[in-house]
């Protein structure tokens, strides 16, 4: 900042000219003293520079309306809504949303370093203020086979660049427990930054040595046990609101019986798709959920704004004061967040619930593209063959990305597992380097009849995952995928259903925001017609069952995984009598 503007700001604060735009009349969530301020706010280019009364070149009159600090989601992958971050932007604005703090690693386990610099290219200069967090497992662990891997010194060139703020979630908690020197390396690069973490279920001493090595947040917590055991340690708890996993009621409540403060929470979407964030909204949905458990509506609005600012070190956002960036939403009513407008940098961006300010992102980038390459795949790779009728079950859980592990009977013919509406056939294809890597589950409670569902967004790897109650429809949309380069397909009676082509990455489209939801619930309704179980999300379902860090059970490209022992095990059950 030059000397000329600060002087020109201190003019402003001063009286002595006229702000840029005023907005006058408002009632302010002050975020320091948890207090509301009648004032005016006044506004020198993208910075707040005065609360008081002020008069501007512009002006607004708030009328009595409520303004607080425009909100930050603390952990979310852009790439998980399925578009481009300038696409994204204008789905989050509308919402009061104007910073996310951005993990990049789906790309990045895709594209590598290509993945990082794709989303810093494409992010940059949108009125969302989009951070990233440098990515900590590319891959996620070894029990897997991904399309890159980010090692401390490719991560090094990239520490400077001031929209990267530190290092993203560190899934593979046993490297760090088990001294790695890899893993810790990368803490080690971003020792002076915040770190992330993703522990669940961990607990006692291993929790300890986690938090020692550097960790600082943790988005997994889906207990108030999990959540009390970290900010005792000093931890930020991210209260992680998405699609697939919705663990706010549960600790919003259980914090409020227990008369713990919020100070050391913020909110997260972590993944959350599109038509989610159309219906119910996106940070501001977490602060209307929040409410209706019994949290203050002042204290929601801290922990969806001040407190991410502060764990991130982002002096100047998360608060309406001096100093700070004028990032603002004018609400008509406090407690149901109603959005008249939001405000980014001192730019009207929405108003009314729709998008003012112009965005656009065009992509030319090659090397992000053409990245589904698979061998031919026939009816006898899909084939799991058990001598018994009693096999090892991933069940799917309702509202949760955590899957239980289970001994069940199952349907045998000629010797091979056979697939129905109760017990479906889940396969994990390697897409990266066409090593032919295929390994296989069974999955409960997913409930698919007469068709497959098929995906190239498989966390963390991504790789071709497919799921369905017979070897032909899920061959179809095989080979669909690797038609059109990647997306989520649905085959039905031999034939492709519907397909969401996602080109960039196998993760991501070119296309508006609103193809992409329109094409959603059309597969969606597809999907249901074939009996997926109604109360699952099928595509969000299908994308964490290869995830082999989320407890109990998943399944990579290299076979059936038990997270809890953290070692490849049989489908067949064998029973030893032990």
């Amino acid at each position: 900042m030059s000397i000329e503007t600060k002087l020109n700001r201190i003019d402003i604060a001063l009286g002595r000219k006229k702000a840029d735009l005023a907005i006058r009349n408002a009632r302010i969530i002050n975020v320091f003293t948890k207090e509301i301020i009648t004032a005016d706010i006044a506004i020198s280019s993208d910075l707040v520079v005065g609360i008081g009364d002020y008069r501007g070149k512009r002006e607004i009159d708030a009328g009595g309306r409520f303004v607080c600090p425009g909100l930050i989601d603390s952990h979310v992958h852009i790439e998980s809504s399925m578009v481009t971050p300038a696409e994204y932007a204008k789905s989050v604005l509308l919402h009061g949303t104007t910073t996310v703090i951005a993990d990049p690693h789906e790309i990045a386990n895709v594209c590598g370093i290509n993945g990082i610099h794709f989303m810093l290219k494409h992010s940059a200069g949108l009125p969302l203020n989009v951070y990233l967090m440098m990515p900590s497992c590319v891959p996620a662990t070894s029990f897997e086979c991904n399309g890159a891997d980010l090692s401390v010194e490719v991560m090094e060139p990239l520490k400077q660049n001031d929209r990267i703020l530190g290092l993203a979630e560190v899934m593979d908690y046993p490297s760090v427990l088990g001294g790695d020197i890899n893993t810790l390396k990368k803490i080690d690069l971003f020792d002076n930054a915040t770190i992330d973490g993703h522990s669940p279920g961990l607990t006692g001493k291993k929790l300890n040595g986690y938090r020692v090595a550097g960790v600082v947040t943790d988005h997994e917590c889906s207990t108030i046990d999990e959540v009390l055991e970290r900010l005792r340690l000093g931890m930020y708890v991210q209260i992680r609101e998405g699609s697939a996993a919705r663990n706010l009621e549960g600790i919003v409540k259980g914090l409020l019986e227990l008369g713990t403060g919020f100070d050391r929470c913020t909110f997260c979407t972590d993944d959350k798709h599109l038509e989610d964030i159309r219906r119910e909204g996106h940070i501001s949905y977490s602060i209307k959920k929040a409410v209706s458990c019994g949290m203050d509506p002042i204290s929601a609005i801290c922990t969806a704004t001040i407190n991410a600012a502060r764990c991130y070190k982002l002096k100047r956002l998360g608060a309406v004061a001096p100093g700070y960036s004028a990032d603002l939403v004018i609400l008509n009513d406090l407690r149901s967040f109603d959005i008249d407008r939001v405000f980014s940098r001192g730019q009207l961006v929405a108003e009314s619930g729709r998008m003012i300010a112009s965005v656009s992102s065009p992509v030319e980038d090659r090397n992000v593209l053409n990245t589904v390459r698979i061998p031919a795949v026939e009816a006898d790779d899909l084939a799991i063959p058990l001598q018994g009728n009693e096999a090892v079950v991933i069940r799917v859980v309702p509202g949760e990305i955590v899957t239980l592990k289970e001994i069940k009977k199952v349907r045998v013919e000629n010797g091979l597992f056979a697939a129905d509406e109760n017990y479906s056939k889940l396969a994990v294809i390697e897409r990266h380097k066409a090593t032919g890597n295929i390994g296989l589950g069974i999955v409960g409670n997913f409930n698919i009849k007469n068709g497959a569902i098929a995906g190239t967004v498989a966390h963390d790897s991504h790789n071709l995952i497919v799921i369905g109650d017979n070897d032909e429809d899920m061959l179809v949309a095989i080979r669909e995928l690797k038609r059109v380069n990647g997306g989520f397909t649905v085959a039905g009676g031999g034939k492709i259903l519907e397909t969401l082509e996602l080109p960039i990455a196998g993760l991501i489209s070119g296309r508006d925001a609103g193809y992409v939801v329109s094409k959603l619930e059309t597969m969606l309704a597809a999907a249901h017609k074939l009996g997926v179980n109604r109360d699952i999300d099928p595509f969000m379902t299908l994308s964490f069952l290869a995830l082999p860090v989320i407890p109990e059970i998943r399944v990579t490209d290299r076979g059936l995984f038990d997270v809890k022992d953290f070692r490849f095990i049989d489908i067949e059950y064998k029973n030893t009598g032990c």
